[in-house]
């Protein structure tokens, strides 16, 4: 499981001072991006020196997302965003992200990823590296 440290801002909040909605995808947007770059960097898959994934000439996209709100976040909250890998595929990843807040849960969204060619934007597998870095991840949480 990765963990995604996240302060809400002022620009995080409406107007009464609670967490829009839609804030809640970015953050999870956030705490993908950094397992990403963690499991590129720890795995030592070529192009994690640079930019994310550059020389795999693949991107991800978000193809459908789902979020359950529970209970709202506040103005300086410190959140925590937890994101485990549920389905590993050759094309496509589907993610569980649970937001907290001193270990209440307060939204939980289950996230599926394609993977696409950078350049044409059509369906490419992730390839046997980057599939096996998941998985090895995926056995740590387990142990």
């Amino acid at each position: 499981m990765h963990r995604y440290r996240q302060r809400v801002y002022y620009s995080d909040t409406d107007s009464g001072g609670i967490v829009y909605h839609a804030r809640y995808l970015d953050f999870a947007e956030h705490a993908r991006t950094e397992m990403l770059r963690e499991i590129a960097v720890s795995h030592q898959l070529e192009g994690a020196e640079s930019k994310l994934f550059e020389s795999l000439n693949l991107v991800f996209v978000v193809k459908s997302i789902t979020a359950d709100y529970q209970s709202p976040a506040y103005l300086d909250d410190l959140l925590v965003v937890e994101t485990v890998a549920e389905s590993i595929k050759r094309f496509s990843l589907i993610f569980t992200q649970t937001v907290k807040r001193d270990g209440e849960v307060l939204c939980v969204m289950r996230v599926k990823v394609g993977s696409l060619d950078a350049v044409t934007l059509r369906p490419k597998a992730m390839g046997e590296a980057l599939l096996a870095a998941f998985a090895a991840e995926r056995h740590d949480e387990e142990d």
